[in-house]
Order: structure tokens, then sequence, then C-alpha cells
């Protein structure tokens, strides 16, 4: 959640999210119009690229050279992309497309899929679990789970009665999140068990369309946001990845009681017992458009940022210690010059007390470049061409220099 990716009619942009005061356009392409796809890798200078014009045709580019690397066209219309260090997956409505990012390499065709209208796929961010998730039913919302590295289905999740509407795994591909098209739940499974770890409820009151999901990258966290003007953030209680234990409180040690219990009631109760409302929320003064949200750590501090549909970045403090309702503290205009526009509410929150914003500050710190192998920013250009399509095996492209890979800002 380091940048932001939009497609307009006449290309596509691309946007730094380091300040919540500025607002940094990293690169503007006017080649391709209709663009209604644009995946970037991270940080790096691989972007992939659909037009309405050619929507069986994915372009991969190396922006900062302006150099395409490949494209390759497909039997039918792209719906969605997902990459990762390791692998990038074209998800067409009745097949998957998997391929071996170093080398644009197809590697697997997943065919005779349920049909997937939408494109809905999630693949992890940690290649090391690149785990894909896509609807396993077209009618009920089962979820079937592969393996990107073994190339292996890993096991098929009974998620909801109703079609699936949303998915999205945390950082560490250890969880998934899930949501159906009544919108009402919003289930968390562990990977690659597919045991149910949380149950959320966003409202009974009426279905709503959920179109963004999104873990936090320390996994304390899940953002939820429809068609209606509420966003909604859970907390995980409990399950938390990677935390020293809590030293020993009486609630603490009810909690443990409780979910020891619940284990020995039947699902259907022990799952209402473990429901719980959302933890903070944002009133958005938009309804009806689809937008997409993250949790990400800014300034050293956790914000909630929505991009809509009509070209706005909302940027919001999020307080991890007591939720409730979320600040608006900045509206960036994405269609203008690159320059944000003022809000008149634009006093900042009191500033959450340093000892927190350390911690969250550290909990979020991505991996150095040592260990992160990514896009090389020069390699696929300077030694190579456009790559003739199907000849990918062999093509010169070069994704693995992990000493120009580009640092990745907080």
């Amino acid at each position: 959640c380091s940048s932001l990716a939009i497609g307009t009619t006449t290309g596509y942009r691309l946007f730094s999210l380091s300040s919540v005061e500025q607002l940094d356009q990293v690169h503007e392409s006017n080649e391709i119009p209709d663009v209604y796809i644009v995946e970037r890798l991270f940080s790096s200078s691989l972007v992939v690229v659909v037009s309405h014009a050619k929507p069986q045709q994915m372009n991969v580019y190396h922006f900062k050279k302006g150099t395409e690397i490949c494209n390759y066209s497909y039997s039918s219309k792209i719906l969605s992309i997902r990459l990762n260090r390791q692998r990038l997956v074209v998800c067409l409505e009745e097949s998957i497309y998997i391929h071996n990012i170093k080398d644009m390499k197809l590697l697997k065709t997943i065919m005779d899929t349920p049909p997937n209208t939408t494109g809905l796929c999630a693949l992890s961010i940690n290649h090391a679990n690149s785990y894909l998730a896509y609807p396993g039913s077209a009618t009920s919302g089962e979820i079937a789970l592969y393996d990107g590295n073994t190339l292996k289905t890993a096991c098929t999740i009974p998620a909801h009665d109703g079609p699936l509407a949303a998915l999205t795994f945390n950082s560490t591909g250890s969880k998934l999140a899930s949501a159906s098209e009544k919108g009402t739940v919003i289930r968390v499974f562990s990977i690659p068990g597919g045991q149910k770890l949380y149950e959320f409820r966003r409202g009974m009151k009426r279905y709503v369309n959920i179109s963004s999901l999104v873990f936090s990258m320390d996994s304390q966290f899940l953002c939820a946001s429809s068609n209606t003007e509420t966003v909604h953030i859970f907390k995980l209680e409990h399950l938390t990845d990677s935390r020293p234990e809590e030293p020993p409180t009486w609630s603490g040690y009810m909690g443990k009681m409780f979910q020891a219990a619940t284990n020995y009631l039947p699902a259907q109760v022990s799952g209402m017992m473990s429901q719980d409302r959302a933890f903070a929320t944002v009133r958005l003064n938009i309804s009806g458009q689809r937008n997409i949200c993250a949790l990400s750590t800014i300034q050293k501090l956790p914000r909630l940022l929505v991009t809509t549909s009509d070209g706005h970045l909302y940027i919001y403090n999020l307080d991890p210690q007591d939720g409730g309702e979320c600040v608006l503290i900045k509206n960036h205009s994405l269609l203008g010059s690159g320059k944000m526009e003022e809000n008149k509410e634009n006093d900042l929150q009191p500033p959450v007390p340093q000892s927190y914003a350390a911690t969250v500050a550290r909990q979020s710190t991505v991996p150095s470049t040592s260990t992160m192998p990514g896009y090389s920013e020069d390699g696929g250009a300077l030694r190579g061409e456009v790559i003739p399509e199907h000849e990918f095996a062999t093509g010169p492209v070069c994704l693995d220099d992990e000493n120009e890979f580009p640092p990745v800002s907080i």
C-alpha cells in the first residue's frame, strides 16, 4: 500500500503514497487510451496494462524506460490481473493463466473454472506463499485455493452460502478474508488449512455489494467498503502474527476460556458467538460509487485510504487503540495536475503517542531490499527488447536483480 495506480480514458497514472500532505505523481502514460486494468509490481518499474481497445491483450511495460517487455493475447476479455514477485495471474471469465514473472513463461492454465463474470480472484503478495484464491462455484460461496508455487490445488473452503463478492489475503499469505454477495458477514480463514478464524457481521438491515476488502500489513485490522457510504474496520483480536504474547490479565484469561468453550459448541452457535461489530468506521460523503480501500502506515502513523471512482483519494486517521469514527485529514484529486485539494476540515487529529507510532513503524517495516528479490530496474530494458508473443521462456527479461530493486518507503 505504498503506491496507487489508476486507469483513465486517456491512459494511466501512478502515484506514491509516502506523505499525507503531498501526492506525488510517479508516472503518467497517454500511449494507450481507455485503460481499465493497471497493476504495478510493488514499487518497481514493471506495470501491466489492459485497455478497452484490446481487452484480450495484456501489455507489460518497464515504464521508467518507456519499454514494452512483452504482450500476450488470450481467448476472451481479461477481467483481472494479480501479481507478486514470483507469479503473474490473468483471470478470464472461465479460465485462469499463471505466468512465471521472471521470464513471463506460461506455467499453468486452469481451465473450465466456474463462471466468474467479475474476474474475482486474490493472489498472496508474499511470493513464498503464492496462494491463489478464486470462486469454486457460481452459485455458492465456495473458495478454490490453489498453490501458485507447486501449481497444485490446495483445498476448497465452504466459506458462504451465497456467491462470493470479495477475496483478499493478508501480507504473509497465512489468512484469507471473504465476503458473499449479500455482504452481511465477513469471514477470515487460515491458509492453507482453511479453518475459520474470525467472523464479522457488517450489518443485517440491507444487502450490500462489498467492493474492497483489505488487511493491514500487520494483520491486526481488516477493512471492508461497499456501495454504501460506510466503511467498516474490524480488529482481529487474540490471533495475531508475530507478536509477543500479551501479559496475563483477567480479561485475557476469560477470553481464552471463552474461546476454549466455543470449541465444544455446535458450529452454528460458536460461529454466532464469534461475530463482532466494527472496531472503527468511516462515513463517506458519497454513496453508490465503487471505491478501493487500503490500510497503510504513512509518516509512521496508521491511515485509512479510500480511492473513489470519481477520481479522489481520501486519507483518514485511524485510532488503533480506541477505534471509533475515523477523521478525514486530506482529500486529493487524482485527475487534475497531481496537486491536492484542500479540505475544509483539514485540522489534524492530536498525534497518537510516539511510543505507539514507533511500534506501528516497526511492525509495518518492509524487509530490506537484500531480502526482497524483485523486478530489476534496468535489466529488463537494457538487456532486452520486446519479446515476441509465445516466446516468453527464452526472453531476456531480468526480474531478480536485488541490488536494483527500488526501496519501499513506509
